[in-house]
């Protein structure tokens, strides 16, 4: 990342910009800084300034406490005055729910575009999620970076034996030091189900997009955000799961931000 700007509470966010078109902020998910990004942002530069950047807490860019989500949707507020005062954006996974809740804030968003927001459909959902929430809490709390890492994996559905393999590999150092910040995420999550009246004051074309080889509640989450807002499409990627190819992606995005 490239450039900084201070957000409102003076934390330094790290951004870069790739391309010169209308600029399209890329707002990434759990345990994944800007770079994640990246590869999404060469494929819209052909036409889009795409703007990836380090949420507070990770990577180039501070932090500030107390943590509260008002303070990450500031951050997406000057990142917008820093690439020209009005931009569209782009969320993925948690990162969605941050940018709806910005787009929801009444900030200078021209459009929104989210990738499988993994909100909740039902109480059971929303009760998974609270017990999630109070672990979370208390594993941090605790100092215990490695299992709230490791409780995070769970969650999203990871087997025991792919988690065991992730705390053999060199990254696993880099995920134990941003843990702190999915207590963000989650708080960004909010109770876990899909927020409809907060959803319903979107006045923006929001495009939700899901794999069509994620689970069918992911995808039902997608559809359930398009059909919240006043302004919503829903679109699947064939073959796609969670971890969505660029490459399948781009296209999508180019043409929404586009039109």
């Amino acid at each position: 990342m490239d450039k900084k700007t201070n957000s409102s509470d003076g934390t330094a966010i790290a951004y870069e910009r790739v391309g010169t078109g209308p600029a399209v902020i890329l707002v990434s998910g759990a345990l994944s800084a800007g770079s994640s990004m990246e590869p999404l942002a060469a494929r819209l530069s052909a036409g889009l300034g795409a703007v990836p950047y380090d949420r507070r807490g990770r990577g180039a860019s501070g932090d500030t406490a107390p943590y509260a989500v008002a303070r990450e949707v500031e951050d997406i507020a000057a990142l917008i005055d820093a690439v020209g005062g009005s931009a569209a954006l782009y969320g993925m996974s948690s990162g969605a729910a941050l940018a709806l809740e910005a787009a929801a804030s009444g900030l200078a968003v021209t459009r929104v575009a989210v990738y499988e927001p993994p909100f909740a459909l039902d109480a059971g959902g929303g009760k998974e999620r609270a017990e999630y929430t109070r672990q979370l809490s208390g594993l941090l709390a605790d100092g215990r970076n490695g299992a709230a890492v490791e409780l995070f994996m769970s969650l999203t559905g990871m087997p025991a034996g792919m988690i065991a393999g992730a705390r053999r590999s060199p990254w696993w150092p880099d995920m134990e030091a941003v843990a702190p910040t999915l207590a963000y995420d989650d708080a960004a999550m909010g109770d876990g189900l899909v927020p409809r009246e907060r959803l319903a004051s979107i006045t923006v074309p929001v495009l939700a997009v899901a794999g069509g080889a994620s689970p069918a509640w992911m995808r039902e989450a997608a559809r359930t955000v398009a059909e919240a807002v006043p302004d919503g499409t829903y679109r699947t990627l064939e073959g796609q799961t969670h971890a969505v190819d660029p490459d399948a992606l781009g296209p999508l995005l180019s043409d929404f931000f586009s039109a």
